[in-house]
């Protein structure tokens, strides 16, 4: 009879190492306005992966740009403005999944969102862009009700955007916070 310790070693060991869960900041409206450098409401033209060396050569890093043409929600301003985050796939087989990007369908070209960032000189490897803040919980789909209102998709607790709420209604929210962060 052969005996195995293989599980009984899986076992020890899921008590001995700490856990790497990946943790997504929770964040209010308030608390997002006030970390953010700005906000847009706009449609994604294109999106594109990078890599980056990692500085002691052994290997690459990769981000996704979106671009987005739209709106900024705090001053109404129109721009359009790249928003990167780390992860994504250049092909099939060339690229890193990472448990804090947007889903693929949040990013589909062609959505309109609601995108919170920050510029970052430094998001890894020296690849400076504005990061799209706390990753997936600062990317908000919308869509437009049978009356004609754009709503932004709420997340649930934790998020900026916890329930779905009229565009207009998160625009004038966030530039009353704004205008409080800027006295």
């Amino acid at each position: 009879m052969k005996t195995s310790f293989l599980p009984l070693g899986l076992l020890l060991g899921a008590f001995l190492v700490p856990s790497g869960r990946a943790q997504i900041e929770r964040l209010t409206l308030p608390q997002m306005v006030q970390r953010i450098d700005n906000a847009i409401y706009g449609e994604i033209l294109s999106k594109r992966v990078e890599t980056v060396a990692l500085p002691d050569g052994s290997g690459e890093m990769f981000f996704t740009t979106l671009t987005i043409k739209g709106t900024s929600l705090l001053n109404n301003a129109a721009s359009t403005i790249e928003i990167s985050y780390p992860g994504g796939f250049l092909d099939e087989e060339h690229g890193v999944y990472n448990s804090e990007e947007p889903s693929a369908d949040d990013v589909r070209i062609g959505n309109r969102v609601v995108a919170f960032y920050k510029w970052s000189p430094d998001m890894g490897g020296g690849f400076a862009s504005n990061a799209l803040y706390a990753s997936h919980g600062g990317l908000f789909r919308t869509f437009v009700s049978r009356k004609g209102q754009t709503i932004v998709q709420g997340r649930g607790p934790g998020y900026a955007v916890a329930t779905n709420q009229l565009l207009s209604g998160l625009e004038k929210q966030a530039q009353e916070l704004y205008a409080k962060r800027k006295r």
